[in-house]
């Protein structure tokens, strides 16, 4: 059986935007709750989330960014970046647990000691540019996690996946024509943060989605545009931004994707892994706000990680 880990940290719930901020700590707390509920969490190695150095930050970001994230962390109440992206005391901790999951999954997979994992972590990352954090992110997870594996690991070849509802502009600011890493993504257009769809980056392969699409035009963009790509690429580890929000139960955008959908694409990225990357796959948790439906879309994924 697939050795997959979840790592983690009680940090990650402690960082609060505010008690009508759709990104809440809730949202760990129900994925949880639904893996102890289905009776799978005992299938899983846990680890916790270290804080990321700032040698590890400082691959994608520059000290600046990582200097005004951190004045502007409060010692009491909320302090607002922008208009959707908050911090509190605890989100300086946090946000550096969330970047140092990746590395952690990264070295844990390039050791091969676990096969995959998933980082069941906030904030998330992939809305963060490399000088601005926005749209709930304040350091780009995935693309800390990436850098990690090029050059603590010496790998020569990423892919980055990321099947959330919003196209994850940071990851594309921090790579656009970086040819060690390919982005492979899928989003809702003309959505929030309006980006993705003009003329991006020789090594950007982006797929946007008219609102109303679901599973059958999710797999067709995968199967036709992403696998030929990521064939002809050939890389040595696949970083997943696994954003749940495109579920049609998900308020927060208008696509219509099924829990046997992201079941689906982890299969499939599976695949691509055992034939071009010794298995090596990192899962990032992005989006995904309501509970029910982020909880049972993160128990599909996890499942296919695992073969359960």
């Amino acid at each position: 059986m697939t050795t997959t880990a979840i790592i983690t940290h009680r940090d990650c719930q402690l960082h609060d935007m505010g008690s009508h901020h759709p990104e809440c700590p809730q949202r760990l707390t129900a994925i949880n709750d639904h893996l102890i509920a289905q009776g799978i969490d005992a299938y899983f190695v846990y680890y916790d989330a270290p804080l990321a150095t700032f040698e590890q930050l400082m691959r994608v970001h520059p000290a600046s960014h990582l200097e005004r994230i951190k004045r502007a962390s409060p010692e009491h109440g909320v302090v607002h970046l922008d208009p959707d992206t908050a911090m509190n005391p605890h989100t300086w901790q946090a946000a550096l647990r969330a970047a140092g999951s990746g590395c952690l999954a990264v070295d844990l997979v390039m050791k091969g000691e676990i096969e995959n994992g998933f980082c069941a972590v906030r904030p998330p990352g992939h809305h963060c540019e490399k000088a601005n954090p926005m749209g709930f992110c304040f350091f780009n997870n995935v693309g800390v996690a990436a850098k990690h594996a090029l050059k603590a690991h010496g790998l020569e070849r990423v892919a980055i996946i990321d099947f959330d509802v919003h196209h994850g502009n940071g990851t594309e600011d921090c790579f656009a024509g970086d040819e060690e890493v390919l982005m492979c993504s899928i989003f809702q257009h003309p959505f929030y943060p309006y980006s993705g769809a003009d003329k991006p980056a020789a090594n950007m392969c982006n797929v946007p989605l008219a609102s109303g699409c679901g599973g059958e035009e999710f797999r067709d963009a995968v199967t036709q545009v992403w696998m030929p790509r990521l064939r002809e690429f050939k890389p040595q580890m696949i970083l997943i931004s696994a954003g749940f929000d495109a579920h049609f139960e998900d308020d927060m955008g208008n696509l219509r994707f099924l829990e046997k959908d992201y079941a689906w694409v982890t299969d499939q990225l599976k695949q691509l892994a055992a034939e071009m990357c010794n298995k090596r796959i990192v899962s990032m948790l992005e989006g995904g706000y309501v509970m029910t439906s982020l909880a049972r879309s993160v128990g599909a994924h996890l499942r296919s990680l695992a073969d359960l």
